[in-house]
């Protein structure tokens, strides 16, 4: 089974995610701020991490940076509501592998993360 990591403070979010991606079959887990995300990805492994930008402690482009340089093959998408093109750029060029704006389709996540990890 595929484990995915979602880094995001909102819960109505984390919800929709969570039951979503379980009905899909993969296993989650949550950290709700970068401290606790950080800490995870050293003690755990993930095929793929949903992270939002605006997070509290640790930023989420700390996070896609960190984990860019430490554990590169694993994909990352960004969950923003952020609609800001140098901000969604930005995050390309840090190297996501995707990018879906808030509020958005559970199914059209789904495709997305399924594609991604169709890629591995």
């Amino acid at each position: 089974m595929q484990r995915i990591l979602i880094i995001e403070d909102n819960p109505m979010v984390v919800r929709s995610l969570e039951f979503k991606l379980k009905k899909d079959g993969y296993d989650i887990v949550v950290a709700e701020e970068g401290r606790q995300a950080m800490k995870l990805l050293h003690e755990e492994i993930f095929d793929l991490i949903l992270t939002d930008l605006m997070l509290p402690f640790v930023t989420g482009t700390q996070i896609i940076e960190h984990i860019k340089k430490n554990y590169p093959k694993i994909p990352v998408i960004v969950l923003s509501t952020s609609t800001q093109e140098d901000i969604i750029t930005d995050a390309f060029k840090m190297g996501v592998d995707d990018f879906i704006t808030k509020p958005f389709s559970p199914s059209e996540l789904s495709l997305r993360v399924k594609r991604t990890l169709s890629k591995l």
